[in-house]
């Protein structure tokens, strides 16, 4: 058997090498792409292997979770939560997307001290490997930011190589006004190195140190972090906090053009080495901006939608479907080989930039009030005039919709069907599977509103919360959802969509492939509404003349 890039084509290197001479000049381009011939094989990814199948079909679907999401003694969590997926999940989801589980120092997991390491507190290596036995893997390319604690950061301390070039220290007087922020601390954190005081570069904490892609060192350590994630079995990787990563002064450094040209170069090598990997881009921003990273179909295969999750929030909290079925309906027709990551919640709160320009400000901020309201916490960012403005709801899924009446669980398990209907992939975090309220003592303990959102269960626990009548309902019909829309062609994330507007209270979806037409129809009020529409219920076996509050229903036609 040849090894895959054999058979490569010389254009595609070409296309990279233009690539790297927009990143750093021709001349250093001309070095790149040697230093790229001689990386490709590394760890054995791209050498041997069979042609791959499709990207995704409508069997996909992702569980969200840590690592140690959940816990028992004397057991590495992984293995805990491998046992977990077993038991209670694999019948319905057959990707795992494992939040970072390197050695990290703070935000679980999202600053990195070693890329290449599992922290020993999750398990092993094997550990990873044995899960993706049974399921596919999704990991985090980390690769905005690292760790203060990192080997490279001391090595930046020390002035000593690589890492003395690899971050970015600016006077403390520079003016970074332009720079969109999406926390309200200072944009430069002042550190001590062996050659005096410096401010760096830190968008999100002073935990996180911003990493120079304008050095190509720093590029080509992640290019070799890309391949050993690939080679450690990720189907799909994710580009965390992507939108940040290149820094030019003078710009608001936001979806910088150099930015999405890593993107692609990223793009690229995977299509060279791996085809059957999927990059997916993490960019919490405004819907057209998110959209951005599909390209020309030469970025990203998948970015998260964004404005789905505070929107259906919205939507179910006001009892109507007006400004979601406007909004879908003008969701652009992806081409095949684009696709949306569908989710409610995740690790991260609920972020609400999306929502700009879809409802009104009073509205955006009804909801934070809302939120808070029921026992969550708002995280804000600072605007360019020096004003601060919501810019993530921190509150666990359940607990968002929980309004205190009989209508709670129908209205959170409508609200998890609506994204498996939509084009895409549907993705759940672990804790809307399990029903999780608000963890207030991880509030608490951390002092960070995040940790609302990220209880770490008991595994003894677990099972208890789960033998409830109430919370094992609800991971039941979850699962049977999912599995049940494992068997429908009309489900695949390429299959047509239409957004039909019936009555302002539903939400109606049409997916259409050549085999099956499926009308998939919620109603996001508490009242009854009557329904002219023909085809079987595929959830019940019936037809359907009316839905009650918080009903919904798969019609086949």
């Amino acid at each position: 058997m040849q090894p895959h890039f054999a058979n490569l084509s010389s254009e595609v290197m070409h296309r990279i090498q233009q690539r790297f001479a927009l990143l750093y000049g021709p001349a250093v381009a001309a070095k790149c792409i040697h230093r790229l011939a001689k990386q490709i094989g590394r760890y054995g990814v791209g050498y041997y292997g069979e042609e791959p199948g499709p990207l995704w079909t409508e069997k996909d679907a992702v569980l969200i979770t840590y690592g140690d999401s959940i816990r028992t003694e004397d057991e590495p969590p992984l293995q805990t939560l491998h046992r977990f997926y077993n038991q209670q999940l694999k019948s319905a989801i057959n990707t795992i997307h494992i939040l970072p589980f390197c050695p990290y120092s703070s935000d679980d997991g999202f600053s990195v001290i070693d890329y290449r390491e599992v922290a020993p507190q999750f398990g092993s290596w094997n550990d990873v490997c044995d899960l993706g036995r049974d399921t596919s893997l999704m990991f985090d390319l980390v690769l905005n930011h690292c760790s203060a604690k990192s080997l490279w950061f001391k090595e930046y301390q020390r002035g000593v190589q690589p890492g003395r070039d690899f971050f970015i220290a600016l006077p403390p007087e520079t003016d970074v006004s332009r720079v969109v922020r999406p926390r309200t601390h200072p944009l430069l954190t002042q550190v001590e190195t062996r050659d005096g005081t410096r401010h760096v570069w830190t968008t999100f904490s002073d935990d996180q140190i911003d990493l120079n892609f304008a050095n190509p060192d720093v590029l080509f350590e992640f290019i070799d972090i890309f391949m050993y994630y690939i080679a450690q079995g990720a189907r799909i990787i994710r580009l965390d906090a992507v939108a940040f990563l290149w820094k030019e002064l003078g710009t608001d450094c936001l979806h910088h053009p150099k930015t999405h040209e890593v993107v692609k170069i990223l793009r690229d090598i995977g299509h060279m080495i791996a085809p059957q990997v999927i990059l997916l881009t993490e960019t919490n921003v405004p819907h057209q901006e998110n959209i951005s990273y599909f390209g020309d179909q030469d970025e990203a295969h998948m970015v998260y939608n964004f404005t789905l999750p505070p929107l259906l929030l919205h939507s179910m909290l006001q009892g109507k479907a007006t400004e979601l079925t406007e909004w879908a309906a003008n969701l652009p027709a992806l081409p095949s080989g684009n696709t949306f990551f569908n989710f409610t919640a995740s690790h991260d709160g609920i972020g609400v930039r999306p929502l700009e320009g879809v409802i009104s400000n009073q509205s955006i901020q009804a909801l934070a009030d809302t939120v808070q309201a029921r026992g969550g916490r708002v995280n804000y960012r600072s605007n360019a005039d020096g004003s601060n403005s919501p810019y993530e709801l921190n509150i666990t899924w359940y607990s968002a919709l929980d309004a205190g009446d009989e209508y709670t669980i129908e209205r959170f398990i409508c609200s998890q069907a609506l994204p498996m209907a939509m084009r895409g992939v549907p993705a759940i975090y672990i804790h809307t599977f399990t029903a999780t309220r608000n963890d207030e003592d991880g509030l608490e303990r951390t002092g960070q509103n995040r940790s609302i959102n990220r209880m770490k269960w008991d595994e003894s626990d677990l099972h208890t919360h789960l033998r409830s009548d109430d919370n094992g309902a609800i991971l039941e019909h979850l699962t049977n959802l999912l599995e049940l829309r494992a068997k429908q062609p009309a489900f695949h994330p390429d299959a047509e969509q239409r957004i039909l507007r019936l009555d302002p209270l539903l939400f109606v979806v049409q997916r259409q492939c050549k085999s099956q037409t499926i009308t998939a129809i919620h109603n996001l009020s508490n009242k009854t509404v009557c329904l002219d529409i023909p085809g079987t219920n595929l959830i019940t076996g019936n037809t359907v003349s009316t839905l009650k509050a918080y009903e919904f229903a798969w019609l086949q036609s």
